[in-house]
């Protein structure tokens, strides 16, 4: 992915203003069409596109990322607008914004970490392959059929036309953004030849006034809260997570640091501003984010020109914009398609675990079927899951028995929690045990609250059969929640380890 990057432009004003320009031209088509997808007029999606896009530029915490409409909220939007209409969907795009705002108020974008690498491949991977399917509607007609003839020869040369500049040019000067002298000269063919190809303008008119605060036309009620609040709250959570994972990508991309937090709250601003004036909402858009950073986007004012762009083809350049061949486009998205795929995945299988192939896999499969929060989140329940059962087998005990005291010790190594509390307990024989039996917990940490029953109902095992056990280096914490073990601990404070135990009645 990173070799189509260079990753040392230079920030200055006129890469970002350049990249914007070429980020403008991209957005025109993709918010189009998300829009009805969404079932919204087309200016819904572009007036969400410009205002998410200025508002997360100048208050967001990764300068570089683009944000705009984005199908992955298009498609829940869907039922949403057919079932309540238009008005609906603004007051949920407004509470989706307050619900992303307190995300980012209580810094809980710090979980982002907790997405595993796997999981950030698949992500990539299925996004990449999600785009690419979003290009060949392009290559339909009305009715469904795909193009042929004179007609597949013209888009297939102007998208190799396109790819070949794009890939082509920064070898011979980067004075100029490669993709944004791909677009220009490709229209200029176009229209030059007069080419019998499609256009923006044949998908919908971007021609329009600027965007007037309303208040959503909804009754203020509990049963409007009742409609919209489901809808809010995964229209949040596929928003950050989409904008958190790619503003990881982006870091990575520039060798830089964003601020998830940050993000959250300019996300949840952007959102509720967008509510306000007849917007679709949006997240950050990992096509549009790509091609700015590949034509030299790295500040702010990069996103704020894309914004500006957009409004002034909406207001001033609509019949312009309109003559741009969508082939032009896609070969700009092909080009993303490439950069984004992590090509490399396909080397890794052999070499890193079969577990975390899989999470990968899987994670890209349920990208592309179903949706990206879905498949996130799955991703990292399968991850946690195969966390817990490898590190369920690491635990044992190393016995020892002092053949003059007629004592017994465990040494039990390895971390003891919820998933290996049934191989705890396989470690001892109680039955075949001498009268006094130590446990030492030095080399181990006790986790949860599984743990320390596993410990009570091994006392309870000793006690039975009649023998006296001791247990050894537990922290204070360990000991405040045993119940039948509690009088069995010998106490060191100067030897006891004080790491803490996640369980519920601590707190």
């Amino acid at each position: 992915m990173f070799s189509l990057i260079n990753k040392h432009v230079p920030n200055n004003a006129k890469n970002d203003f350049l990249s914007g320009l070429t980020v403008a031209l991209a957005l025109v088509p993709e918010a189009v069409a998300f829009a009805l997808v969404a079932h919204v007029h087309p200016l819904v999606g572009l007036y969400a596109a410009f205002m998410v896009g200025m508002i997360t530029s100048v208050l967001g915490g990764r300068p570089g990322m683009i944000s705009g409409a984005t199908g992955a909220l298009a498609v829940v939007m869907v039922a949403l607008v057919v079932e309540h209409g238009v008005e609906y969907l603004f007051a949920a795009v407004i509470l989706m914004g307050f619900l992303q705002m307190f995300f980012g108020v209580l810094k809980l974008g710090k979980f982002i970490r907790l997405v595993p690498h796997p999981v950030f491949l698949g992500f990539v991977n299925g996004l990449a392959m999600v785009i690419f399917l979003a290009q060949l509607e392009h290559f339909k007609l009305p009715g469904g059929e795909f193009i042929s003839g004179d007609a597949l020869i013209t888009m297939g040369g102007l998208i190799i036309m396109t790819m070949a500049i794009i890939h082509y040019l920064p070898k011979i000067t980067n004075a100029i953004p490669s993709t944004l002298v791909a677009i220009v000269a490709g229209s200029a063919v176009a229209i030059i030849f007069n080419l019998d190809t499609k256009t923006v303008g044949d998908m919908a008119s971007i021609s329009g006034d600027l965007p007037s605060f309303s208040i959503p036309d909804v009754p203020f009620n509990f049963e409007t809260l009742y409609i919209i609040l489901p809808y809010s709250i995964i229209l949040a959570l596929i928003g950050l997570i989409e904008s958190l994972l790619t503003l990881n990508l982006v870091d990575e991309l520039t060798e830089t640091t964003g601020k998830p937090n940050k993000e959250s709250v300019a996300q949840g601003i952007a959102n509720t501003v967008t509510g306000f004036f007849g917007g679709m909402g949006g997240c950050a858009m990992v096509g549009q984010s790509i091609i700015n950073i590949r034509s030299g986007g790295r500040g702010r004012l990069s996103g704020f020109v894309a914004g500006a762009f957009l409004l002034s083809f909406i207001l001033l350049f609509s019949q312009y914009i309109e003559q741009i061949p969508i082939a032009i486009l896609v070969g700009v998205m092909f080009i993303v398609v490439i950069g984004t795929f992590e090509w490399c995945s396909f080397r890794l299988i052999s070499r890193v675990p079969i577990a975390d192939s899989v999470v990968g896999i899987s994670v890209a499969v349920i990208t592309v079927f179903t949706d990206l929060a879905i498949a996130v989140i799955v991703g990292v329940i399968m991850s946690a899951i195969i966390f817990a059962w490898q590190h369920a087998k690491q635990i044992y005990a190393k016995k020892t028995t002092n053949e003059d005291s007629g004592i017994k010790t465990y040494q039990i190594n390895g971390v003891l929690f919820f998933a290996n509390t049934h191989n705890f307990q396989g470690l001892f024989t109680p039955y075949d045990d001498p009268e006094n039996v130590f446990v030492d917990f030095e080399n181990s940490q006790v986790m949860d609250h599984s743990a320390i029953q596993a410990i009570d109902k091994l006392a309870e095992r000793y006690k039975k059969a009649g023998k006296i056990l001791h247990l050894k280096h537990l922290s204070p914490e360990c000991r405040l929640l045993l119940k039948t073990a509690k009088g069995l601990v010998e106490v060191n404070v100067l030897e006891d380890p004080k790491y803490h135990v996640a369980d519920d009645k601590l707190a």
